[in-house]
């Protein structure tokens, strides 16, 4: 009986220290630090394609000025205006468009420096984003392989316990069960000295007195915490 409550509190341990990993804890903060980290890669990714659509409407902006200023110049130089005043208008349009692509310019240079400054901001975000993935990476791992070397002694302390659960009697399984649930995951214990050890309690000479008159296989229950009483070489009887 003794046996079968030391297996299940190895099996309790085993169940214990899957549940509290360090790796646990760890992959559970990692996920909020990269969480926050993700949301502002979105929208670090987003002001940088917004930016560069921006950009390159800038850009074409900017060549169809230069391109209709092309083509005025080219009016201009091959003699197909004759017109005073045609020329003179053209000249004029002309340096309109040189302001025109002036102000463009300044604009695309603009989109150009924010460009840059939003693609910075996004590669530090994705730096700290993969080296995040990298983190939950190991830790994952280092956790997957914990996991099942606790799966591996967990089955081997099952397979213990089974053998000796089957060479007790079922009601008294049974029973120890009932009691070890009732009772902080022990339901046997020895008695050492005089004193019960699951609940440290010493017995009065009235109980030690009667225990001693019972017979070796009855099964015995402190009658202070009702666990299952075993006796062994080191009781006081």
């Amino acid at each position: 009986m003794l046996d079968l409550q030391d297996l299940d509190l190895q099996l309790d341990q085993v169940v214990h220290k899957r549940k509290s990993l360090p790796e646990h804890a760890a992959l559970a903060e990692l996920a909020q630090e990269k969480s926050v980290v993700d949301r502002e890669l979105v929208t670090a990714d987003t002001e940088v394609g917004d930016l560069r659509r921006e950009q390159k409407k800038a850009d074409s902006d900017v060549d169809q000025v230069r391109q209709r200023k092309a083509r005025n110049q080219q009016r201009m130089e091959s003699g197909q205006v004759t017109s005073p005043r045609d020329l003179e208008n053209l000249q004029h349009e002309i340096g309109s468009l040189d302001r025109r692509i002036s102000d463009l310019e300044d604009a695309e240079l603009e989109v150009m420096e924010r460009l840059e400054a939003a693609e910075g901001v996004q590669s530090e975000l994705q730096t700290r984003a993969d080296a995040f993935a990298g983190r939950q990476t190991e830790l994952e791992a280092t956790r997957d392989a914990v996991l099942k070397e606790l799966d591996e002694q967990r089955a081997n302390v099952g397979d213990q316990r089974a053998t000796i659960a089957a060479e007790l009697p079922d009601e008294l399984v049974t029973l120890y069960l009932k009691v070890r649930e009732r009772n902080g995951g022990i339901g046997a214990a020895p008695l050492v000295g005089k004193r019960c050890m699951g609940c440290r309690m010493e017995l009065p000479p009235s109980e030690l007195s009667q225990i001693k008159g019972t017979a070796a296989d009855v099964v015995l229950r402190h009658e202070e915490c009702s666990r299952i009483l075993v006796r062994t070489s080191e009781s006081t009887l």
